[in-house]
């Protein structure tokens, strides 16, 4: 099995390929277009600014590959957040996968929102296996607004989407690799997929 991790103006690749190597895949990491299209599952991490990433990923063509993918799709943090239409982060017209928008937790909420928290309303097949208000592992100033594709939902001053999906494309909000057994049953659970 192929898997690719997408590499662009982003952090967290490193992290991730170890979890993966955990789970027996040593993933490839690339910016390559046409090494995407050929893999047989693809992982779509992050950390870091909404609008310099899809700079990233516009000048390398990448998201325009991204959104004809038709492999499992997994984006994770500021993944997710790229995969839906818009973000106010730097007010950044994103993918367009998702129809959502990504917004800023209110001032009166300590940002960012970071440590363990509990999800919940689990839905679909990258949640097997996982329990209903397990604890993830979460690093976020934005989140994805509740929507029709969210498959899992967490709470900080409001409940916010943690995670989506449409067709082959899923995301997740809180970081798999940093969330222990929990969050090494999801990445398995997508190259199962």
């Amino acid at each position: 099995m192929k898997v690719a991790v997408v590499r662009y103006n982003a952090g967290n690749v490193q992290s991730l390929s170890f979890a993966l190597e955990r789970l027996g895949v040593t993933p490839v990491i690339t910016d390559d277009p046409e090494l995407l299209k050929t893999s047989d599952k693809i992982i779509f991490p992050g950390q870091g600014e909404a609008s310099s990433a899809m700079d990233y990923l516009k000048d390398r063509k990448l998201d325009i590959a991204i959104r004809e993918l038709k492999q499992p799709f997994l984006g994770v943090c500021l993944g997710m957040q790229l995969m839906c239409e818009f973000s106010e982060e730097n007010e950044t017209e994103c993918l367009g996968i998702i129809p959502a928008t990504v917004k800023r937790f209110e001032d009166t909420r300590k940002v960012p929102h970071m440590g363990w928290n509990s999800v919940f309303s689990l839905e679909g097949p990258l949640f097997e296996n996982v329990n209903e208000n397990d604890y993830l592992y979460f690093v976020h100033s934005y989140y994805v607004e509740h929507c029709n594709q969210t498959t899992a939902t967490s709470e900080y001053g409001i409940k916010f989407s943690a995670a989506i999906q449409e067709d082959n494309f899923h995301a997740i909000q809180p970081h798999p690799e940093k969330s222990a057994e929990s969050g090494m049953q999801i990445l398995k659970n997508f190259l199962e997929m």
